[in-house]
């Protein structure tokens, strides 16, 4: 199962109490405070992990909490510190404070660590509160509570080149003959229900990832034919492979209404959804594949469409994925853009780091806390929602 969004409660460690204790030795009359600290509470941290396409594990487990630490010993030794709790999500995760409906965090890298809840401090034992007008304190400190949050995770996938396109346009056949995707198919609407992400080998060992967003409609942008949870999903794709078609000269019997459709109509149509959700989507470089490009009536409207895009600076490819004709066009097409999109990014990160200014989407996978220190949304206390 395919889920995209889950609500979860987090919740830092307890840190442990300090201790009050005296130091009991023979030969030594007044051997003086010897309480030790309490352990660190520990931490809830979220790693990305590229194994994983799904936030299906968070499902069920609506709330975690890490252990707490343990209290001060004697002879001023130090509790132990709670184990940090750590939960594997998808790579392409973003979590949000579901009260401030903040991000605090987009993990976009494997391994990528985000400290969602800190645990608590340890208290004080008694050791430390000596004074030059009391050398005996009676008193401890008490650990502090750990952070704790309501969060939402959503998951937008991470692909080199997404396919969009109307349903049963042959989205899913096409990522099937080019990539090692084994998508459900099926000649009616809407087979595809989740997206549906494969591998590709280029030349020379470089690898595409290649995402099968579910077929698109009038009206996505508004959440027409589950549109949210299709279109958050092209926002992170670099490169977008637009299929159109050609409707057939007679009804197939397959459920496809073709009332009002066109190549350029069902085009513009998606390109303005897109625009609708995120302008920046519709200025994403888009190449326009004809598919079915075997067939007698879409050969007919081959050229005229061609002069169409071609005339307005965009790049059109026919093919039958099908019959698994022109497809190699395009896997040309989509690697050296996608390769060259990965040197121009390669160069950015060098001269950024060379000029000691990090990028605006600063992505290293180092670990990050989620919320900075007085920011008042740490959350201590909140009852889980």
């Amino acid at each position: 199962m395919f889920v995209d969004e889950v609500q979860i409660y987090v919740e830092g460690g307890h840190g442990g109490p300090g201790m009050v204790a005296w130091r009991r030795e023979k030969f030594v009359a007044f051997g003086g405070p010897s309480g030790g600290d309490g352990g660190r509470g520990g931490s809830v941290i979220l790693v990305a992990d590229e194994n994983l396409n799904t936030l299906m594990d968070l499902r069920y487990q609506k709330h975690i909490r890490a252990p707490k630490g343990k209290g001060g010993e004697n002879s001023r030794k130090q509790g132990r510190s709670g184990e940090d709790r750590v939960v594997r999500v998808p790579v392409g995760t973003q979590v949000f404070d579901r009260d401030t409906d903040a991000q605090i965090g987009d993990l976009v890298e494997h391994e990528q660590r985000l400290v969602v809840a800190q645990g608590g401090e340890g208290g004080r034992g008694n050791a430390r509160f000596v004074t030059s007008t009391n050398r005996a304190p009676e008193h401890a400190q008490p650990g502090t509570a750990g952070e704790a949050r309501n969060l939402r995770l959503e998951l937008k996938l991470l692909a080199d080149v997404g396919i969009i396109g109307y349903p049963s346009v042959g989205k899913s056949t096409l990522i099937s003959a080019i990539s090692n995707a084994q998508p459900r198919i099926a000649s009616y609407p809407f087979t595809t229900l989740v997206p549906n992400l494969g591998v590709v080998e280029w030349r020379d060992g470089v690898r595409l990832v290649v995402a099968d967003i579910p077929g698109l409609i009038e009206g996505a942008s508004e959440g027409h034919g589950l549109g949210h949870q299709f279109l958050r999903h092209i926002e992170r794709c670099r490169l977008l492979v637009h299929m159109i078609e050609v409707p057939p000269p007679f009804d197939y019997g397959d459920g496809v209404d073709w009332t009002d459709r066109s190549p350029l109509d069902d085009f513009a149509r998606l390109n303005r959804e897109l625009e609708l959700w995120d302008p920046e989507l519709a200025r994403r470089e888009q190449i326009v594949v004809l598919n079915k490009a075997d067939l007698p009536h879409v050969q007919e409207e081959a050229e005229a469409l061609r002069e169409h895009f071609e005339g307005e600076g965009q790049t059109f490819l026919t093919l039958s994925a099908a019959r698994r004709l022109g497809l190699q066009e395009l896997l040309d097409e989509l690697g050296r853009r996608v390769v060259a999109f990965r040197e121009e990014q390669a160069r950015a990160r060098a001269e950024a780091r060379e000029a000691h200014q990090p990028l605006l989407d600063d992505d290293d996978p180092e670990l990050t806390r989620a919320v900075e220190r007085g920011d008042g949304a740490s959350g201590q206390g909140r009852n889980p929602g």
